[in-house]
């Protein structure tokens, strides 16, 4: 499955400098799946994966493909887009096309750059986002609201279900409520999965900080920017310095990790926000590994079986027999299918089994 994140802001919070500098970074590290830009405003870029070059040594892969993350650097939003102020319904229209939302959030200070409201305050920031995006999913139900009052005929309980999920959704935003704090489990919203309603989506924070912050904590940020009502779980906001981003794409490997070591980081802000963003969205990662190719899959938790092949495939689905699973931890240690075939290791499971992260799968299906 393909994951697109997109990445929203106001004005002069260093957004765009940011997505340039991820991808950037991305094809510095990127060596045989090279950063592909599909438009001016759009990037795709490889989920970093350890256990990929590991695998592809052990099959003796032709290849190796990595799965993939869709970033999408949408225009700056303003007060009033929800009524068509700056790009307004073109911004709004981009936003709903994605599966997250990572909101960029200025923390730095520079006075050569002005902020849109002349001060650095993250918090009245993320409001103000937040409400332009109730206000357009206000302004979305009201409308709906309408078409199914007319449309409604005695007898229509499927309609007037919907319609008793939007009044409670309607009441909740004009309490400037986002809608996933008001269904926190998405599958309630399934009546309505039509009506694409922005905050719907999850959404992550990233703080765009200083090169000095760059080491710093979600927890401190939320404690000095005073956080702590709007921002509920600390593992959402990722900081990310968009400078020390930029100085990472003109790097090699090794001197990107020594760079990175003496600021104190373990990793890149661009792997911080794919791990938050496949922890927020609920998605894990099945492999395939063979003389062909190894690859990365990208699943939601708790897939079956023939679900997960359908990623591959819609007949693998369709037709599915079995899948033969080994562990990594197992694939590795065993030298692959062969050794681990002779330690007796490699389990059958049927329709029923739930596909778990780093697991080896090889499907039998027959259409």
């Amino acid at each position: 499955m393909s994951l697109s994140i997109g990445i929203v802001g106001l004005p002069n919070v260093g957004k765009s400098t940011l997505f340039n500098a991820l991808v950037k970074n991305a094809q510095a590290e990127a060596s045989n799946y090279p950063f592909c830009t599909i438009d001016p405003n759009v990037g795709v870029v490889e989920v970093p994966d350890s256990r990929l070059a590991k695998l592809t040594e052990i099959s003796k892969s032709k290849k190796t493909v990595p799965t993939t993350i869709e970033f999408i650097d949408i225009a700056g939003l303003v007060k009033g887009a929800h009524k068509g102020e700056g790009l307004g319904n073109k911004f709004l229209s981009h936003v709903k096309e994605t599966d997250a939302i990572a909101m960029v959030v200025r923390f730095f200070k520079n006075s050569d750059i002005v902020h849109v409201a002349g001060k650095i305050e993250p918090a009245e920031d993320i409001k103000t986002i937040q409400l332009e995006l109730i206000l357009s999913d206000l302004n979305v139900i009201e409308k709906t609201f309408e078409r199914m009052r007319k449309e409604l005929k005695a007898g229509d309980n499927e309609t007037k279900k919907k319609i008793a999920i939007l009044e409670k959704i309607k009441e909740g935003l004009e309490n400037e409520l986002p809608v996933w704090a008001i269904f926190p489990n998405s599958e309630d919203l399934a009546p309505i999965k039509e009506i694409q309603l922005l905050t719907s989506k999850p959404v992550l924070y990233i703080a765009n900080v200083s090169e000095d912050m760059a080491g710093a904590s979600s927890e401190e940020l939320i404690e000095k920017y005073n956080l702590q009502e709007i921002i509920k779980n600390p593992e959402s906001l990722i900081p990310i310095s968009a400078k020390v981003e930029s100085e990472l794409g003109a790097l090699n490997k090794d001197e990107q990790g020594e760079f990175l070591e003496s600021l104190g980081l373990k990793e890149s802000g661009l792997a911080r926000l794919i791990h938050a963003a496949y922890s927020t969205l609920g998605l894990i990662t099945y492999l395939t590994s063979g003389e062909q190719e190894t690859r990365a899959w990208t699943i939601k938790k708790g897939s079956t079986a023939p679900q997960a092949a359908g990623v591959i495939h819609t007949d693998f689905e369709r037709g599915f027999i079995a899948a033969e699973v080994i562990k990594y931890e197992d694939f590795i240690q065993y030298n692959g299918w062969a050794g681990c075939k002779e330690k007796g290791l490699i389990k059958t499971e049927g329709k029923t089994y739930i596909v778990q992260d780093g697991d080896i799968v090889l499907f039998r299906f027959n259409v």
